[in-house]
């Protein structure tokens, strides 16, 4: 996901993003914690997603 993208869409649709992102990262912690993950990038991937939706939101809103 590029910042370009994130910066485009509205606060709503970044809160729902974000939402969406705090589940797959629950879910692929799940997955690790079980032993059936077999690609751990992915959740290094989610947590640098969601840091950047983070951002994102933060700087809409001081703006």
């Amino acid at each position: 996901m590029k910042a370009n993208e994130l910066r485009s869409k509205g606060a709503t649709e970044l809160q729902d993003e974000l939402i969406a992102l705090l589940k797959e990262q629950f879910s692929l912690r799940m997955q690790i914690a079980t032993q059936q993950l077999n690609n751990t990038s992915q959740l290094g991937r989610v947590r640098r997603d969601i840091a950047r939706v983070r951002t994102i939101l933060r700087e809409k809103a001081v703006a």
